[in-house]
């Protein structure tokens, strides 16, 4: 059995971060926010990614590959 505290889920991704999670570029996670495909919250000037719109965002592109297959 653990005693070590497990690190909290983090409720927020910036972009950056989101771009890790997803094992692409910072540049593609902009475009991708910028196109309307993965979604974002603002906290004043701030876009951030809640986990579960990047979940979303991976179905949508299991869908495309599906309909592409």
């Amino acid at each position: 059995m653990s005693t070590a505290a497990e690190p909290p889920e983090q409720l927020l991704y910036r972009p950056e971060e989101a771009a890790t999670v997803l094992r692409v570029g910072r540049s593609t996670v902009y475009e991708e926010i910028r196109l309307g495909r993965l979604q974002t919250v603002r906290i004043g000037r701030r876009r951030l990614v809640p986990p579960e719109y990047i979940a979303q965002y991976v179905e949508l592109l299991k869908r495309e590959a599906e309909t592409a297959a």
